[in-house]
């Protein structure tokens, strides 16, 4: 099972002082603009999104279709086909794909510790 680029999502207080925390620890700006509260750095192949205001916890996150650039892969595992592989598996969704469909959706799960994991495929 391969679910893509990993990242972590961070619910933060202020967009503006986390970026400039992180961008001293190195991270630069990979996706968004933080104008409308979100945010995604990188730092080397770790990448971070940062999100003010649209979660309540900070979220695991992988990306099927997509590398650690947020670049298309040529060949990945359809996000569909992992659920129905989880599904196998036993374990619970909070939310599902339509596995009707093609194309961009999501998924979430928790872990047993509370955690939320939201796999995410944008391709």
């Amino acid at each position: 099972m391969k679910l893509g680029a990993f990242s972590i999502s961070l619910t933060v207080k202020d967009i503006k002082k986390s970026k400039a925390f992180y961008e001293g620890l190195g991270f630069s700006d990979l996706g968004g603009s933080g104008a409308d509260n979100w945010l995604i750095m990188k730092n080397g192949d770790t990448v971070i999104g940062l999100f003010q205001g649209m979660f309540d916890k900070n979220i695991l996150t992988f990306n099927p279709g997509w590398d650690q650039n947020a670049q298309k892969l040529d060949s990945f595992q359809d996000i569909r086909e992992l659920q129905k592989e989880l599904k196998g598996k036993g374990y619970t969704f909070v939310t599902e794909a339509d596995e009707t469909t093609s194309g961009p959706t999501s998924f979430t799960l928790v872990d047993p510790d509370g955690n939320p994991v939201l796999v995410d495929q944008h391709v």
